[in-house]
């Protein structure tokens, strides 16, 4: 299980946790269907969701402004249309890859550029593999477990245990040797001394020191800097790893790249450029499946609020709790 902060409960009786357990529960539920008909559902589900979220919407529609200005204003909503039902579409696949039984397994599935990871490893290197939020990630984790085997690093979800433990048990349950936390350097160190391949994420705007400024689509954009010293730490090449839903619904690509050369290069802002640049040609390739929804771009170098049409109610809550109170 993730730590938790002491205030959240961790029992599933605790009515905090009710909500979870639903959630839980009709996963389970999604994941006795057969799989095209789940993703079927889930597809309705995310276009249903584009009319119930409105600050997600905004945000979607924020983002792919920002990243696609070549884009009429039709495109770009024909594609955050598009992104949510996908979005729901992930939905359905994360209960079928946490809860779906062997049919599941059988969802057609290719994979390419094997070659780049056995040839790393055949020279005795440790692998990272990077990739990005991708909507399939969770269905995709499962599909890839024969062809190869891979720890996984992920930001706990501190504030939902039930959840989390699911998501843990389930990855560990369906093939992944080790899950483990971001913050965790030491056990991802280790995972890659011993010979076992990581799959890191580093394009979310984390709160961290550990942080620099690096184009992603043009723009400067918060770039978490682990990646290079987790390579530097870990002596392991990064070979980049994509995987995407094939439009016409008949299953799901996995695709691993050429290592990059010559990384980390000593300079982190440089190498963020790089994990950037990389990202970024991923998502163009499949860019209604990428994760809008999530404040990208949220910090900036010039303090400019990237989004301001959408109120950041977390940031709100946090500066309530850091006012002081009043005087009696």
């Amino acid at each position: 299980m993730s730590d938790t902060h002491d205030s959240t409960p961790t029992h599933p009786a605790h009515p905090r946790n009710w909500g979870q357990l639903i959630i839980l529960g009709l996963l389970w539920l999604l994941a006795r269907l057969p799989w095209r008909a789940a993703l079927r559902l889930g597809r309705a589900g995310g276009r249903l969701s584009y009319h119930l979220l409105p600050e997600r919407r905004r945000i979607a529609r924020r983002n792919i402004q920002l990243c696609f200005p070549e884009l009429s204003g039709a495109d770009r909503e024909a594609t955050v249309r598009r992104n949510f039902a996908y979005l729901g579409q992930g939905i359905a696949e994360a209960a079928l890859a946490w809860y779906g039984g062997p049919a599941v397994d059988r969802i057609p599935c290719t994979v390419t550029g094997l070659e780049h990871l056995k040839a790393e490893q055949e020279a005795g290197r440790a692998v990272i593999l990077l990739s990005g939020h991708f909507v399939s990630i969770e269905l995709t984790g499962r599909l890839v477990h024969p062809h190869l085997e891979m720890a996984v690093i992920y930001k706990p979800l501190v504030k939902q245990p039930l959840l989390d433990r699911s998501m843990r048990e389930a990855r560990l349950r369906r093939g992944h040797p080790a899950v483990i936390a971001k913050d965790d350097i030491r056990g991802i160190v280790r995972t890659l001394r011993r010979g076992i391949p990581a799959w890191y994420a580093g394009d979310q705007n984390y709160r961290t020191k550990q942080k620099v400024f690096a184009p992603f689509f043009g723009i400067p954009t918060a770039t978490v800097t682990a990646l290079s010293r987790l390579s530097q730490m870990g002596k392991a090449s990064v070979v980049p790893l994509f995987f995407n839903a094939r439009p016409d619904g008949s299953g799901y690509e996995i695709r691993l790249l050429p290592p990059l050369q010559d990384f980390p290069s000593g300079d982190v802002t440089e190498d963020a450029a790089r994990m950037n640049a990389v990202l970024e040609e991923a998502v163009r390739q499949h860019p209604d499946q990428y994760l809008w929804i999530h404040r990208r771009f949220k910090d900036h170098p010039d303090e400019v609020d990237m989004y301001p049409k959408v109120p950041d109610h977390r940031e709100l809550r946090r500066s309530k709790k850091r006012r002081p109170k009043a005087a009696s």
